[in-house]
């Protein structure tokens, strides 16, 4: 089995870290300050579930477009997602199956418009982790399962057997059924939780300590809610009842990668996450004042 990792930053550093084995070929794509890093000193993690480093990994920083891959796992950031598929497209054999674990809702809906329906699958990754200054994995929480699933019924069968592999058993990887409940189950809670670690510069438990933040925070997951709820988008259980229980779990000092972001100048997603919340709602009607109020607030 052949697998591209497209991205190492701390979703795509911690699921590499966690697949490799001697059973699969693994191959790291990252460029810049990452790409020099992982190819000189490999690649470590820090996690409650268990620390690893490993000194040598095959890492590429641009695709040989005569690379064969059965998986492609694409974890780069929004800002450079469109990019990033325009790579994928020069590889001359398209037997593979491309499964996008961005934040958001909107990395499927490209993906499918560039590479076609065929060859691409939905995928959802609840971790909070990160990149230190070191370069080291950060996962916080013990929170680490990522879901996959499809409407293309072709596809079903590889995915169920990619999940059953005993290799990806190392890793919490679930096929389901239902996917799009876990996307916008993961996107009512991350749009709220980027936004207010962001703007407030908090963590969730200092977040959670404030009586006004602590209500500002579950009002902007019910306006994202209230999105998913135009779009029909169908739920077993109370998505919002079901992250408050959730996060009465997680770590006091937890906070977004978005929030380690901007602490560090770097480029944000916001655009995708609370801004994608503010100008569906616009387009649909629907109220959205606290996720307007996070995007003035980061933006100034």
């Amino acid at each position: 089995m052949n697998i591209l990792i497209y991205g190492v930053g701390g979703i795509g550093g911690f699921l590499g870290s966690k697949l490799i084995d001697e059973t699969i070929n693994l191959t790291f794509m990252a460029r810049g300050k990452r790409y020099d890093f992982l190819k000189k000193n490999g690649l470590f993690l820090k996690s409650s579930l268990g620390n690893s480093s490993v000194k040598k990994i095959h890492v590429i920083n641009k695709i040989d477009p005569d690379s064969r891959f059965d998986y492609i796992f694409s974890t780069v950031k929004l800002y450079d997602f469109d990019n990033s598929l325009e790579e994928i497209l020069s590889l001359k054999n398209k037997d593979f199956i491309f499964i996008p674990f961005q934040n958001g809702i909107y990395a499927e809906k490209k993906a499918i418009s560039v590479l076609g329906k065929e060859k691409v699958c939905a995928g959802v990754a609840q971790i909070s982790s990160y990149i230190d200054k070191e370069q080291t994995v950060i996962h916080i929480g013990k929170l680490a399962t990522f879901f996959i699933g499809t409407t293309y019924k072709y596809n079903q069968v590889k995915l169920q057997k990619l999940c059953s592999h005993n290799c990806i058993k190392k890793i919490d990887l679930i096929y389901k059924s239902n996917i799009y409940e876990k996307i916008w189950q993961k996107f009512i809670f991350l749009s709220a939780y980027s936004g207010m670690t962001t703007a407030y510069n908090k963590t969730i438990g200092q977040l959670f300590d404030d009586t006004f933040l602590k209500s500002q925070f579950i009002d902007a997951m019910q306006e994202t809610f209230n999105l998913a709820t135009f779009y029909n988008i169908q739920f077993k259980q109370d998505p919002i009842k079901f992250w408050l229980k959730k996060i009465e779990n997680m770590p006091y000092e937890m906070t977004s990668s978005m929030h380690e972001d901007y602490k560090r100048n770097k480029k944000l997603e916001l655009q995708w996450l609370s801004g994608s919340v503010v100008d569906k709602s616009k387009d649909v009607g629907i109220n959205c004042k606290i996720h307007k109020t996070i995007v003035g607030i980061i933006k100034n």
